[in-house]
């Protein structure tokens, strides 16, 4: 499997467009689909792999390690100290959720653990 049919198949996955993907880690619009034919850059790899939370290893094919779904418990998460990197577990489109979202999540589940 290619690198292209890789990213396509956690795109598909995720019932996203690749050019969606591209538009969302700052890429052309069909940045990935060139990639049939050319290599991309390392930092557009690592963008990618990123956004999808697998290894550049993994979409290079150098890992055949398939990313599993991880289920982030909301109520948990919550109550992590607020230096806690939610990065590593949670993003919207890609991208970190902003302070202000962090702390209505906070606030909305943080409860759940003290029932």
């Amino acid at each position: 499997m290619t690198t292209f049919e890789r990213i396509k198949k956690l795109a598909d996955n995720q019932k996203i467009s690749l050019q969606k993907v591209a538009i969302n880690i700052g890429l052309s619009e069909n940045a990935i689909y060139g990639w049939k034919t050319r290599k991309p850059k390392g930092e557009d790899l690592a963008k990618v792999a990123d956004y999808f939370h697998v290894s550049v290893d993994y979409l290079l094919g150098r890992d055949t390690t398939e990313p599993e779904n991880q289920t982030v418990d909301l109520a948990e998460l919550a109550n992590k100290p607020k230096d806690f990197d939610w990065g590593s577990v949670l993003s919207v489109g890609g991208k970190p959720i902003p302070e202000e979202d962090k702390e209505i999540i906070r606030r909305l589940f943080a409860h759940k653990l003290s029932d």
